[in-house]
This record gives C-alpha cells, sequence and structure tokens, in this order.
C-alpha cells in the first residue's frame, strides 16, 4: 500500500485558500478512487485543469480476438518484434480479458503529448531501456526490473534515456495493490513480506511546468482514445500531498520465500488486482530437504489461467524457452515441467531465472496479432522426443 508522502508547496489545510504571489488562487483538485471513500491525493495546479481548448476523438479502443479453437498450451516469441514508435503508439496487446490486457511497448521514439488511462491502473515491467516518468506527481526514474505502478487517472509520459526500451505492460480494470496477507490492518507492510516500503521509489522530483502554449493529453476513457489541448503545460503542479501516485519496485528486490521442500507460486506474489495476480521469479536456493525435487510439481490450474513473461536467465522447468517468451498455460489443462526436467532438477542447489507470472481468474483470449508471434509446436514439446 502506498504511505502518505507530500511534495512541493501545499497550504496548511485542505479546501482553503491558497494563493500565488500575484494574489490569485491555485486550483485544488482531488484525484482519488471509489469516488470518495478510496485513496486519494489532492494537487495543487497554477491553471484550472478544467480549461480545455479543443477536444477530438482519435480511435476507439479494441481488441480482435481469435476465433476459439481446440484448448491448449501457447507460446510467444516476443523477442524479436521490431522496435517502433513512442511507448503508446509501439504498444501490442496479445492477452486480454474483461479485467485485465498483458502486451509489449518497444518504442523508440519519445512521446510528444501527454497520457492518461482513464479506465484503470497500468503496470509497466521495464525488461530493457531507461529512462523516466514525467507525471502530474513529479518524475520517477527507471531501469531493468522495474515495476511501475501509474494509478488510473495519472497524467504521464515515458521519457526514454537509452535508444530504445522492451517493457511488459499490463493495463488493469481495477487497482493494482500489494497482496493483503503482507500487510497489516493499518497497512504497513509486515515483517514475512518478500519487500518493504524501503523498497518502494515514490516521485523523485516535482518541476512545475509554467508554461503557456499548445500542448496535448491523450485520454483513453469508455473505449476509445481522445486528444485533448490545452493552452497551458498540463505537469502545472506546484504540490500535492496523499497516498494515490506512480511509484516504482524492482523485481531485484524481492527476496524469495524459500522452504525444504518446493513452495507453490503463492510465495512469489507481488501484486493483485481484481481477478488476477502478478508474481516475480527471481535467483534463489533450492529447496534443502535431502530427497527434494526442485522442479515444480505437475499442476492442474482449473480456475485460472497462467502466463509467463520470461526475461532473463536460465529457465529449468522448460525447453525452447527465451528471453521475451510469454507461456498461456489455461486453465482445464495440467501443466509442469517438460520431459527429463523433474530428473534433472535433482541436486541443484539455485536457480538463476527472472520471470513475472501473472494468473487471472477469468480465462484469458488471445488477440489476432499474436499469432503472427507463435511458436505452434509448442504443445506437443511435452512429447517424450
Amino acid at each position: 500500500m502506498p504511505h502518505y508522502i507530500k511534495m512541493g508547496k501545499i497550504p496548511h489545510k485542505r479546501h482553503t485558500q491558497f494563493r500565488k504571489e500575484d494574489g490569485s488562487l491555485y486550483y485544488e483538485q482531488l484525484m482519488g478512487t471509489k469516488g470518495f471513500s478510496g485513496i486519494q491525493s489532492l494537487i495543487y495546479h497554477v491553471n484550472q485543469p478544467t480549461q480545455v481548448r479543443k477536444a477530438e476523438k482519435i480511435c476507439d479502443v479494441q481488441y480482435e480476438y481469435e476465433e476459439k479453437g481446440a484448448l491448449q498450451h501457447r507460446h510467444f516469441l516476443t523477442k524479436d518484434i521490431q522496435a517502433g514508435g513512442d511507448f503508446l503508439q509501439a504498444r501490442r496487446i496479445y492477452l486480454a480479458n474483461d479485467d485485465v490486457a498483458v502486451g509489449i511497448s518497444r518504442p523508440n521514439k519519445q512521446m510528444e503529448y501527454y497520457y492518461r488511462n482513464g479506465e484503470g491502473d497500468e503496470m509497466l515491467f521495464v525488461h530493457e531501456g531507461r529512462g523516466k516518468i514525467e507525471s502530474i506527481f513529479g518524475e520517477l526514474s527507471f531501469g531493468p526490473g522495474d515495476y511501475l505502478v501509474i494509478p488510473i487517472g495519472t497524467t504521464y509520459r515515458v521519457v526514454l534515456e537509452s535508444e530504445e526500451a522492451r517493457i511488459l505492460v499490463l493495463e488493469s480494470n481495477s487497482a493494482i495493490v500489494p497482496p493483503k496477507r503482507y500487510r497489516n490492518e493499518f497497512g504497513q507492510y509486515l515483517e514475512n513480506s518478500p519487500f518493504c516500503e524501503r523498497d518502494i521509489r515514490t516521485p523523485e522530483r516535482l518541476e512545475t511546468k509554467d508554461e503557456k502554449g499548445e500542448y496535448e493529453v491523450r485520454v483513453r476513457a469508455q473505449g476509445m482514445i481522445t486528444s485533448y489541448t490545452y493552452d497551458f503545460h498540463p505537469l502545472d503542479a506546484v504540490g500535492w500531498d496523499g497516498y494515490l501516485y506512480p511509484y516504482a519496485f524492482s523485481i531485484h528486490d524481492f527476496e524469495p520465500i524459500t522452504g525444504r521442500v518446493h513452495q507453490p507460486p503463492p510465495v512469489h506474489q507481488t501484486f493483485e488486482g481484481y481477478n488476477y495476480v502478478i508474481c516475480s521469479f527471481v535467483p534463489r536456493l533450492y529447496d534443502y530437504h535431502p530427497e527434494a525435487i526442485p522442479a515444480p510439481y505437475v499442476h492442474s490450474n482449473v480456475e485460472s489461467d497462467e502466463v509467463l513473461y520470461y526475461a532473463d536467465g536460465d529457465f529449468m522447468s522448460r525447453r525452447g524457452i527465451e528471453e521475451g517468451s510469454i507461456t498461456l498455460h489455461p486453465s482445464g489443462l495440467p501443466h509442469g515441467p517438460h520431459p527429463g526436467k523433474i530428473e534433472e532438477s535433482i541436486g541443484k542447489k539455485e536457480t538463476r531465472e527472472l520471470a513475472v507470472m501473472i494468473d487471472t481468474f477469468r480465462p484469458l483470449r488471445v488477440v489476432k496479432e499474436a499469432q503472427k508471434i507463435e511458436d505452434t509446436s509448442y504443445m506437443s514439446s511435452w512429447m517424450p522426443s
């Protein structure tokens, strides 16, 4: 759970007069979730955020799904997809349902506008590349291994500091939060949590953009993207405080939970949303029972689809997997290590794999574009060679 922070200049009491040097008022904006009962922040603007010069519809947001065929395990190879466009233009969604969408963005150009998702939170996992998020809440730097949680309604853009980047994108229709079992009744992380507040990076610098001109903000809402033109810079906040803001957490700061025998996937859980969870598989010591089998056992995820994004290392339970691979193991089918991998794992002391897992509790559908990068032999890869 994000903790309370304050940046910039704010008045002593909320909803009271807060004036500029010329005597005019700053404009207070409440940005909150769940009406007035969720987490929220108060932002103080130089200009009225409701002041819009022009609004134009750009496009509808629709995913074209493939027709349903035989239920089977799927493997999509994203490593060689070409970089192209800015962060939003380069976004490609491959799997989705009513709760979450999963895809890849490979930007190689800077965003010349700002973006706001008014339909849900977004999570970006930075596989490759460096840069910063410029938002109404300030600047937040990122590098390889960072999860970036961007709350619904945040005006932001991705600024690259490398020639290009590779980013796993999750579009959520609900808030993305740490698991409840890691937190006490006050929202503080517990001692047995695999990470804590010290590992959360909040916006680092707030620079008020008190500038006039023509600025574009593209807003996703009600199934479409609309372009709004302002005659002032949209990042004109002089200060804010609260619990709602973008933050970063590095997968490298996740402390794995291990045991004498193989631990189930929930020990890797890092975040959750409505009807799905996000887990981090990181380098860790293997089980230390003298007869332990380090490889995961075959399991039937009969109530969830399992998606794995392979980022780095040696994926000991799989063959034919590479960096950037996305696998989908749908509900209703058992899955587990490839032939020979169980026996091969015995006696090994550690794993060096790095991967992100998304388990959804409603079936995912495959977007047609994903067929272009599919390894169609994956379902038969469990057959003896």
